[in-house]
């Protein structure tokens, strides 16, 4: 027998050798139970054992401080008893009023071109919360559960939108006004709408935010319409672009201030079951609900 065929036969033994091994281990093994999850021998290794002494410091040495303590965060080396950190405790009250902020959901210009472009939008018609709603498209960023009031108009592509819109969003900078005006569109900053806490007896905003929605520079709806109109001529002439003549052609659908949603007067309730919508008769029901006289938020935020 030539060397090649003893190496050969050899190999052949050992591995038939191993795989004997490995089929005699695993049919002796037991089935997969909890305590086969443990490490394997060595994987883990005990900590360093210190022994208990009077002053143990474990490795620190000698320091400053006795026993080598390590000072806290922002310590000042200097006056032991008035360090930086107990002179300068920083703000106790801070965001504490987490809860009571208000957050808008921010929509940027060229978010709104996109979803116009791609026919999800009917610009002859109001576009409102409602209406961008609707859509879908943004249903990770409209949150019921969480505190939101409104929409946020960012000016993010501003200079990519064209398309007239009548367009109520809930807050907008000068910026995207301008923006949305230059293309020969309606901007109104329209009521507060909370999800939650929509409620038709609160006509008007909260009181830290009625200087907002009376503002005429910020188009809000509670504005003089006659310096709103004013407010325009005077934004165009500051960012420079031209108007355009003649009556502006989506006033004939506008929400009242007393409206949240259009086509639905205050006091109605809508039934999805019954797919019907109930409006109240009884006379003070109809007078609290369409007087003249708005009710003020009961809300001081």
């Amino acid at each position: 027998m030539g060397l090649l065929s003893r190496v050969a036969c050899c190999s052949h033994q050992f591995r038939h050798q191993t795989s004997e091994r490995a089929l005699d281990i695993v049919s002796e093994a037991s089935r997969v139970q909890l305590h086969d999850l443990r490490d394997n021998p060595g994987a883990k290794t005990a900590g360093r054992q210190v022994r208990a002494q009077g002053h143990n410091q474990a490795g620190h040495t000698i320091g400053e401080l006795q026993r080598a303590a390590k000072p806290p965060l922002g310590w000042v080396w200097g006056d032991f008893y008035k360090p930086w950190m107990r002179l300068f405790d920083g703000d106790k009250r801070f965001n504490g009023d987490i809860n009571l902020r208000r957050e808008y959901v921010p929509v940027s210009l060229i978010e709104l071109q996109r979803i116009i472009d791609l026919g999800w939008l009917d610009t002859t018609r109001l576009i409102d919360i409602a209406a961008i709603s609707a859509t879908k498209l943004l249903s990770d960023k409209f949150k019921p559960e969480w505190r939101q009031f409104g929409i946020h108009l960012t000016d993010e592509g501003d200079g990519v939108f064209t398309t007239p819109i009548n367009l109520e969003v809930q807050w907008a900078s000068c910026t995207a006004i301008a923006a949305i005006e230059r293309s020969e569109s309606h901007l109104r900053r329209g009521k507060v709408v909370s999800v939650r806490e929509a409620d038709s007896e609160k006509k008007n905003p909260p009181h830290s935010l009625m200087h907002y929605y009376t503002d005429p520079d910020y188009r809000g709806y509670l504005a003089n319409p006659n310096d709103i109109e004013a407010s325009r001529v005077r934004l165009a002439e500051i960012v420079g672009y031209t108007l355009p003549e003649g009556e502006p052609p989506f006033e004939s659908e506008q929400k009242r201030p007393e409206q949240i949603f259009l086509g639905l007067e205050p006091g109605q309730l809508v039934s999805l079951a019954d797919e019907k919508v109930y409006e109240p008769t009884h006379p003070t029901l109809v007078e609290f609900y369409r007087g003249e006289e708005q009710q003020l938020a009961d809300t001081a935020r």
